[in-house]
């Protein structure tokens, strides 16, 4: 059984505040070749900003963040760059994960870990069971992410769970074994860095997601620009294909 409710099923609770957003971190390599620093000067800076994205998150009351760090198709990149950003990656989970157990950030990896080498593995699993018990956010890192495989992976999982319902299977039986299934639709859907497309990202979740996308490059994407963010989601109207003569309509009329 889903533990959130579907926005194609139902209406999903609407606050001024967005409960779960989810970012692609666009531009880290552009900023850094503006300042002739190589790409890597870029990643190391960009993962700077996923701890002020953070502490903004813990101070505006946001329960859920999902961060889109490295997609399945970017293994495509120079091999030297993938090295750089493993080891990063690495890195991050050595020096971080006390700080967001200290904050009451619980910590997720979302993705097909499986081409992962097995200390950054180890180094996953273990930073999952430390932060287990929190619950002042909820961190998710979409990493060798895709849209695509996670749909394909919950669709493989339902048939083996549940074969005898071949033919018949609904949108609640599949959304258990969606990698996101502890969390609800994101609200709010952010890319920095001037792109305006989704590049295979929660495809099943994103379906009424606000989208609010800026030039602002990842690491130059400050408290202030995330604040404009949350102002522009706070003007939109989530009509969840109802109209907006209906959102104005008293209870029971």
């Amino acid at each position: 059984m889903a533990l959130f409710s579907s926005s194609t099923r139902d209406l999903p609770p609407v606050a001024s505040v967005p409960q779960h957003v989810a970012v692609i971190m666009d531009g880290n390599g552009r900023w850094a070749k503006k300042r002739f620093l190589p790409r890597v000067a870029g990643h190391v800076k960009g993962v700077e900003l996923v701890r002020e994205m953070v502490r903004s998150c813990l101070e505006r009351g946001i329960r859920y963040l999902t961060l889109f760090a490295f997609s399945s198709e970017n293994w495509r990149r120079p091999q030297d760059e993938v090295t750089l950003l493993m080891q990063l990656f690495v890195k991050a989970l050595e020096q971080e994960v006390e700080k967001l157990d200290r904050n009451g950030v619980r910590l997720r990896v979302v993705g097909d870990l499986s081409r992962f080498e097995p200390r950054l593995q180890a180094l996953i699993r273990e930073a999952e069971a430390r932060t287990a018990g929190n619950s002042a956010l909820e961190l998710s890192i979409a990493a060798n992410y895709g849209g695509r495989w996670d749909i394909m992976q919950a669709v493989n999982r339902l048939a083996t769970s549940a074969p005898e319902k071949l033919g018949a299977w609904t949108e609640a039986d599949l959304e258990p074994h969606l990698a996101m299934h502890f969390a609800p639709e994101p609200d709010l859907f952010i890319r920095t860095g001037g792109e305006e497309r989704i590049s295979n990202f929660l495809l099943w979740q994103l379906a009424y997601t606000e989208f609010f996308f800026t030039p602002t490059l990842w690491p130059d994407f400050n408290a202030a620009e995330f604040d404009k963010a949350i102002a522009s989601y706070q003007q939109r109207e989530r009509r969840f294909g109802r109209t907006s003569e209906q959102l104005t309509e008293p209870p029971g009329a």
